[in-house]
């Protein structure tokens, strides 16, 4: 019986615990929702509101007139795609090679590869913008997408999905006469298909909240995605951030609409290709 006592004693310290992170976690997330509806007004008041007094559906409308929130939106997509398009097959054929291919040096290449994990950004742009400007790529999709188009951790998690799967599979397919384009999409992409989905995820997301990159390749408003739009927002009303702060808070809302949709929807598949992701 005390042990029966001492596990629902347990049980119910851990239902706490986790209710008490998830409210952590999550309140940001609301106070921005909440704030996003409220009015000027409401938004000035010496003690803040929980929960609006009316809800100003406006502030979104208001959202497109004050930034071309449109033009950000379609950049943002632009780019995300772009690289979910390039990062995905690159990641495709280089997992293939260091899965199923047999060439010298092949585990010391890959080690390399997972060393770029740990490289920032900040260490590389600096050559990389030399090259977009000589290229005259600068303030263009190109200089967005293509500096992108590898990703060492899409590499790592194709190359664990690939090496799980059966050779003789992929045996029988070539004494069928299937080359390398067809035992790559046409069979290990299906096979690995929770992995490659939640591949795509993962790019979208970080694509989606890219504010580095995009802020020193790009410099006309009219390449602006919504990271930098709703910064430039933000940074244009600097110390008058009350009059306008429940508008920056629905360009805001709207900007993380769409992560949280993709990842809600596919979250099972990133759990799963997670949990065989291990180095092997």
């Amino acid at each position: 019986m005390a042990g029966q006592r001492n596990s629902k004693a347990v049980g119910v310290i851990r239902l706490v615990l986790a209710a008490a992170v998830t409210l952590l976690i999550l309140f940001p997330v609301y106070w921005m929702v909440v704030s996003s509806l409220k009015t000027q007004s409401e938004m000035r008041l010496a003690v803040p509101t929980l929960w609006p007094e009316g809800f100003a559906w406006e502030n979104y409308a208001e959202a497109f007139r004050v930034i071309p929130y449109a033009r950000y939106f379609g950049n943002t997509l632009i780019m995300s795609v772009g690289l979910i398009i390039l990062q995905l097959n690159v990641a495709l054929w280089a997992a293939y090679a260091f899965a199923k291919g047999r060439f010298w040096g092949k585990e010391l290449l890959f080690l390399l590869i997972l060393a770029a994990l740990i490289v920032p950004d900040q260490v590389t742009f600096i050559p990389i913008y030399v090259m977009m400007s000589n290229l005259s790529w600068l303030d263009t999709f190109w200089a967005l997408i293509v500096p992108n188009g590898a990703s060492a951790f899409g590499i790592f998690l194709l190359r664990q999905a690939f090496k799980s799967l059966n050779n003789d599979v992929l045996e029988a397919a070539r004494v069928d006469g299937a080359g390398r384009f067809a035992l790559i999409y046409k069979m290990l992409l299906p096979m690995a298909l929770p992995t490659v989905v939640t591949l795509v995820v993962l790019i979208f997301i970080s694509s989606w909240n890219s504010y580095f990159w995009p802020l020193i390749m790009t410099n006309s408003s009219d390449m602006r995605v919504l990271t930098i739009g709703i910064a430039f927002l933000r940074d244009s009303i600097a110390g008058d951030e009350a009059m306008y702060f429940h508008i920056i808070m629905a360009a805001s809302v709207m900007a993380i609409l769409p992560i949280i949709i993709v990842y809600s929807l596919m979250q099972k598949h990133i759990v799963a290709a997670m949990a065989n992701s291990t180095f092997k």
